[in-house]
């Protein structure tokens, strides 16, 4: 594991660039003509201090100021030039403290102070051991141990720099986290609030459907027996509406509720919903073949369509026949409702409903097929093909 750090720190990939906001791009200009200011210093002191010609104290100052331009867009680059830098920078150098230019001191620490707030901790410790080579051989014996000390100083607090920062970064995308979270609980919170009134406002009006439902055939005398039939049907698919909105209640309830466990309807519960619909007026035909019983899902997923098909049908081709065929397949359940074109006018809807949305998403979810569009015949057709194992 140490030989992979050090081969990333000498020859791996780089570290992505440093986002500036753009104040800090605004001095892009300034830092050109830093850079081109402390080059022209390093020519200077090179040419007059240290006697070298000109071409190559020019060399050697673009190589020591360098570094900057890559600091914070690649950080170990940078850190490499600056090496590079060290190494043959020490021509014609004095028995001074420092075998380098003043000005390339003061960038290898910038360099080091970056560097090592940017990469990870085992990067930083190989480039600080690397980083002390130089100054073992070219540093003056005596000065030696106070110069590695600076340099492990400035190491030091960059790393600390760095890890500070990383550290409020991750704080801060955790308390985002958390604002993120507790907004999805609310918004969570006010539907089921939401969902709760719906609930005891609708329910209330079907309560009422049922029981003038129920009480009609005795305030009204004597009825036919088919009217009293219709009255028994509005009032049964009003309770049966009621029920169905208590179970939807029950699973949008927090967790510490306890939510209703009655069976969910399969299709086995078939006959009866379109015995239903029958008495309620709809010309219903059920074609439904024999087979295994499919999972609970498929069969709650194949009731609630056939159960949303015939509302839609009732809807907007009010006495149109409809046929409702259920058929197993080759692993799957096939599913038709088809109903002709309307008999009557169909009464305008009061707003866009979500009944085909609501049927896709039950098949699409079982990992199935949904199609729904109209006939040649003027009439509606909603296909779905569920997949189950019969095994």
């Amino acid at each position: 594991m140490a030989w992979h750090w050090l081969r990333r720190t000498l020859g791996g990939p780089d570290y992505p660039p440093v986002q500036l906001g753009p104040r800090w791009r605004r001095l892009a200009s300034f830092g050109a003509v830093l850079l081109v200011g402390l080059g022209v210093v390093t020519v200077q002191y090179l040419h007059d201090d240290r006697r070298l010609p000109m071409a190559l104290a020019v060399i050697l100052s673009v190589l020591a100021v360098l570094p900057l331009p890559f600091l914070l867009s690649r950080p170990l680059v940078a850190w490499r030039l600056m090496m590079v830098a060290q190494l043959f920078g020490t021509f014609n150098r004095h028995n001074d403290i420092w075998p380098w230019a003043p000005t390339q001191i003061a960038i290898s620490l910038v360099v080091l102070l970056v560097v090592a707030a940017r990469v990870d901790r085992p990067i930083v410790v190989w480039i600080g051991l690397i980083t002390l080579i130089p100054v073992w051989i070219f540093v003056d014996p005596g000065n030696q141990a106070g110069v590695a000390l600076l340099y492990t100083v400035v190491i030091v607090v960059g790393d600390l720099i760095g890890r500070n920062a990383r550290i409020k970064r991750a704080l801060t995308e955790q308390s985002e986290v958390s604002e993120l979270e507790k907004a999805r609980r609310a918004v969570l919170e006010e539907r089921t609030r939401i969902a709760r009134e719906l609930h005891d406002v609708v329910a209330h009006h079907m309560s009422m459907i049922a029981v003038q439902a129920e009480t009609a055939p005795y305030r009204l005398g004597d009825l036919p027996d088919p009217v009293r039939d219709e009255f028994t049907g509005i009032a049964g698919a009003a309770r049966g509406a009621l029920t169905e909105m208590r179970r939807l209640l029950g699973v949008l309830r927090s967790d510490s509720a306890e939510p209703l466990k009655a069976p969910q309807p399969s299709l086995a519960d078939l006959p009866e919903l379109v015995a239903t619909a029958q008495r309620a007026g709809v010309q219903v035909e059920l074609d439904a073949a024999n087979g295994p019983e499919p999972p609970e899902p498929v069969g709650l997923a194949a009731y609630r369509i056939v159960q949303e098909a015939l509302a839609n049908a009732t809807r907007h081709a009010p006495g149109a026949p409809v046929r409702v065929e259920i058929h197993p397949w080759s692993r799957q359940l096939l599913i038709r409702v088809h109903n002709g074109p309307s008999a009557q006018p169909a009464p305008e809807a009061a707003g866009e409903g979500h009944g085909l949305a609501g049927m896709r998403e039950r098949a699409v979810l079982l990992g199935g097929e949904f199609e729904a569009a109209p006939t040649d015949d003027g009439g509606f057709e909603v296909d779905a093909r569920l997949p189950y194992d019969q095994t």
